[in-house]
């Protein structure tokens, strides 16, 4: 069976995307790979066709380590809906279920199996492996997610380090290994710590077009993400991420205060309302998960389209992977985070205090200047983004700053003046002071800390009065962001200088500011009102959309009877296309992207009874 036959037949695609096809060439012939490809960008199919086609020469089967339970649920869900015999092994299962799918495993009579890496480590499982090995029924080793395996990840887990297991046991079998984001810090990690330095390097574009990116100066964080949700997305589907647990159940609380049905997520709830949040959010539609980063990984539900930030990433991996969450399948989404001046102190604090050794303090670090740079930034963000991860690219029209270039002001003399004042307060008093009480001194502010510590008295007190404590703010921020301030977290966050503090006050570093935040988009609401047409079938005239509307009934129908999210039984792209093309036979329906052999035969017949029921009068 070819891969393109696969591709076809079992996928219901007609073409490969990108590098998938050499990808798959590669690996299916026996090659170990190592593949950078973002989020949304098929990366699935690079060892699910290969597994296909290798155990249908012969070669047995391929096993999938995967990092965590709800992915294994949804992608063998979706194999079995393609026909494939796909199985998992974690905690979920009963001791009978396991045992059963073991007996199968045993007996080759599975394409892919799914597993945690803590599993396939342990001597039970390599000792299977050993047998499977031995008859000739191993096949491939597909490790998702790898940049869990390096320091320098944005979700390092210390179990993927054993997995170099499977290259010193079992060197004759293939290995692909996949993630959406590495730097090439990182990079260098996973090909040093999996042993993969023989094998070929896929890197795909890192740019996901459809994402609009937007950064906005926090003010009101909250009301500032509500405004976003009521203008741009009310009754899609969306993540919100917070830094702790209880401003995730706040903001939850929040928006459903304001009718946007939204559920909390994070480590210190229960299990099982953690497990029944994720599933709800899944399996229905128009949910917003409010969470901390304990959420996101492996999620594959396609129509995610917004992503939001009320606090800041650590690094650009983190806020590429997290906002990468958002219009899997392709179709306009939003990235926005809300960005402030204690965002930057409470990382480098975390930095600072961190027990890890200084070099690798100093690897943090640089990663968050480069986060700030591009928070800070007044040109295109596609372009910087990109930049990080070693693309070229052009501005892209689509960003907060190529819609609405902001106004800029030079800022440099405002910068000397602050950075003079910080030097000036420590040489008074013998130690630094806070942001506050900076901005105070720079506008003039009689307070009592002021008097008291005679900071009236400085050559520098009441020089910036005609600027704002916002405007201030910003040029701290960015002077944060060069590294020309240091945040002092052993001394109650004081500020203080640094080596690159002298370029500033010489005046040989230019420092140049938005003037105010981001003018608010003019595209229309994406809701008109509470209940709208969804953004996915706003290309379609009126009969068209009451094809789609049955069509998602149809389908919300079928994906409860199997318990599945409706999106593993088909995409809201394919219902789409049916909608848009109202086929009366099946030969009709072949062609569809998404729809292989065994969902025509499975669906087809359902298919067109829908059509014909929704284009009769």
């Amino acid at each position: 069976m070819s891969i393109a036959s696969i591709l076809s037949e079992v996928f219901g695609y007609q073409a490969f995307r990108g590098p998938q096809q050499a990808i798959i060439e590669h690996v299916t012939g026996g090659g170990d790979a190592l593949v950078l490809m973002p989020t949304g960008g098929g990366k699935s199919l690079c060892y699910q066709i290969p597994a296909i086609a290798r155990q249908a020469a012969g070669n047995g089967i391929t096993v999938v380590i995967s990092p965590l339970i709800a992915l294994m649920h949804d992608q063998v869900g979706a194999l079995h809906e393609a026909g494939v015999k796909a199985e998992f092994l974690n905690s979920t299962l009963s001791f009978e279920q396991a045992s059963q799918v073991e007996r199968r495993l045993m007996q080759g009579d599975i394409t892919l199996l799914y597993a945690a890496p803590e599993r396939v480590t342990t001597p039970r499982f390599l000792a299977q492996l050993d047998s499977l090995q031995e008859r000739g029924l191993l096949s491939l080793f597909a490790i998702d997610e790898a940049h869990c395996v390096s320091q320098w990840g944005h979700d390092f887990r210390p179990e993927y380090r054993a997995l170099t297991v499977l290259h010193e046991r079992y060197p004759t079998v293939p290995r692909i290994a996949l993630t959406a984001t590495a730097d090439a810090l990182t990079r260098a990690d996973i090909i040093e710590r999996l042993q993969l330095q023989d094998a070929r390097l896929f890197i795909s574009s890192f740019d996901r077009p459809n994402i609009r990116y937007t950064i906005v100066e926090k003010r009101e964080a909250t009301q500032q993400l509500l405004r976003f949700i009521q203008d741009e997305h009310m009754g899609d589907a969306g993540v919100v991420y917070c830094q702790s647990r209880k401003k995730v159940e706040d903001t939850a609380e929040l928006l459903c205060d304001h009718g946007i049905a939204a559920l909390p997520y994070h480590a210190g709830l229960a299990p099982q309302v953690r497990q029944a949040n994720q599933d709800r959010f899944l399996r229905s539609e128009g949910i917003v998960m409010v969470a901390t980063i304990a959420f996101g990984m492996g999620i594959d539900k396609p129509d995610v389209r917004f992503v939001a930030h009320l606090d800041m990433p650590k690094n650009i991996e983190g806020y590429y992977q997290e906002t990468g969450r958002a219009g899997r399948d392709g179709l306009p989404a939003d990235a926005w985070m809300c960005y402030g001046l204690q965002d930057v102190v409470n990382q480098r604090r975390m930095i600072d205090e961190s027990p890890a050794e200084e070099e690798f303090k100093q690897g943090l670090r640089g990663k968050l200047d480069a986060l700030l740079g591009l928070a800070e930034a007044t040109d295109c963000r596609r372009v910087r983004l990109l930049r990080y991860f070693d693309e070229a690219s052009t501005d892209c029209g689509n960003c907060d700053n190529c819609l609405h270039a902001p106004e800029v002001w030079d800022a440099t003399d405002a910068a000397r003046k602050l950075l003079s004042t910080v030097y000036r307060v420590q040489q008074m008093s013998g130690f630094g002071f806070g942001a506050g009480h900076i901005v105070d001194i720079l506008r003039g502010k009689v307070t009592e800390k002021v008097t008291q510590r005679r900071h009236d008295t400085l050559s520098t007190f009441g020089i910036g009065a005609d600027l704002s404590e916002t405007q201030w703010r910003a040029v701290l921020r960015q002077l944060l962001a060069i590294g020309a301030v240091a945040v002092d977290a052993q001394a109650f966050n004081t500020l203080a200088l640094t080596e690159v503090s002298r370029a500033v006050l010489k005046g040989e570093v230019p420092i140049r500011l938005r003037t105010s935040a981001p003018k608010a988009a003019t595209r229309k609401s994406r809701r008109t009102s509470q209940v709208a047409t969804p953004k996915v079938a706003a290309v379609l005239d009126g009969a068209e959309q009451q094809r789609y509307a049955a069509l998602k009934a149809w389908r919300a129908e079928v994906a409860k009877e199997h318990n599945l999210p409706a999106y593993v039984i088909f995409h809201d792209a394919t219902l789409v296309a049916i909608a848009q093309s109202a086929p009366r036979s099946r030969l009709a329906l072949q062609g569809i992207s998404g729809l292989g052999v065994r969902k025509l035969e499975a669906y087809g017949d359902a298919v067109l009874e829908v059509i014909e029921a929704s284009c009769t009068p």
